[in-house]
């Protein structure tokens, strides 16, 4: 099932490829700083009757050697199914594109990591005809970020690591050190890594820990302060209820954008009033669960099942 969490666990490396290197320090792998990463479309069908889809698929051209193509999986769980299906993704696509292929899967538990290692063989009567052996990541090899400084040197992998521990004891200390780190970011950044965080911890414990540091979280430069602090001091009252409405409705128009791009890319049609119903929303709430939607739909008038049964939401 496509949820907000399996999105954020492989859609990072597509929005920030600067986690890839070191994600693959972790795994022993040797990337250059310098290396050009494009995404490619993720469509491995090859008929009609079976559809099959990388989460994400990036073709990563290093500095010091060949291009080869990295298949980003997400896995919350065994899956009896995925032995064929990553095996079939790596010779569909080391035919198509004649590439070699890496195979990563990104777990937030240990059982599921274990077992996403494989080996996968296709074989028959003692013989192996082929063997997948995906490179993992989850809780056991990657770092937990509890540092400030850590997090504010390498946001994108604090991110990652924040959403691939999110059931781990640790994810208070790692999303208290990141939202420390936001302090210090550029305006754009910051949003960015709350938004993202937001929508893919989603309705969690870890979600709602997030949602409670950035409630008290200020980025005026140089000041590293909390809200209640300013409220307490007597200082910039208005200035704060006014930069908290902005970043409110800036939320809700950012998370109003992120359905429609989710629907364009995953080629449903939009017709003008779904958008205008879409646009005009100003409860977050709905936008989070027409986002959750989005994921799976079949088409856009799926977002609004609950309201077009109420009569006052159809179009």
């Amino acid at each position: 099932m496509v949820t907000s969490a399996h999105e954020g666990s492989h859609r990072i490396f597509q929005e920030r490829p600067e986690i890839l290197t070191p994600v693959f320090g972790v795994l022993g792998i040797a990337l250059p700083e310098k290396a050009t990463v494009d995404a490619i479309t993720t469509d491995v069908t090859e008929t009609r009757p079976l559809e099959r889809r990388v989460d994400t698929l990036l073709r990563v051209g290093p500095s010091d050697g060949d291009p080869f193509l990295l298949a980003i999986e997400a896995q919350g769980k065994r899956d009896a199914d995925k032995a064929s299906s990553w095996s079939y993704y790596v010779a569909h696509l080391q035919a198509k594109y004649d590439l070699p292929v890496l195979l990563l899967v990104v777990c937030q538990d240990r059982a599921t990591a274990k077992w996403a290692a494989g080996p996968f063989d296709c074989e028959a009567r003692g013989w192996t005809t082929q063997r997948t052996c995906p490179l993992v990541i989850g809780p056991d090899n990657l770092p937990v970020i509890t540092d400030r400084r850590t997090a504010a040197e390498n946001p994108a992998m604090a991110t990652f690591s924040a959403l691939t521990h999110a059931r781990s004891p640790d994810i208070d200390a790692i999303l208290e050190a990141l939202g420390r780190a936001l302090q210090s970011m550029d305006e754009k950044s910051a949003e960015y890594y709350n938004e993202f965080l937001d929508v893919n911890l989603g309705r969690t414990p870890a979600g709602d820990k997030w949602r409670e540091i950035l409630s008290f979280v200020t980025y005026f430069p140089g000041r590293g302060t909390v809200r209640e602090t300013a409220y307490l001091e007597g200082k910039a009252e208005g200035k704060a209820e006014g930069q908290a409405e902005g970043q409110a409705e800036g939320r809700v128009e950012d998370r109003a954008a992120l359905i429609l791009r989710v629907l364009e890319k995953r080629g449903i049609d939009v017709p003008e009033p779904a958008r205008e119903l879409i646009g005009s929303c100003t409860d977050l709430d709905t936008l989070t669960l027409w986002f959750d939607r989005a994921l799976t739909a079949a088409s856009s008038e799926d977002l609004f099942v609950e309201e077009s049964g109420a009569g006052d939401g159809s179009v």
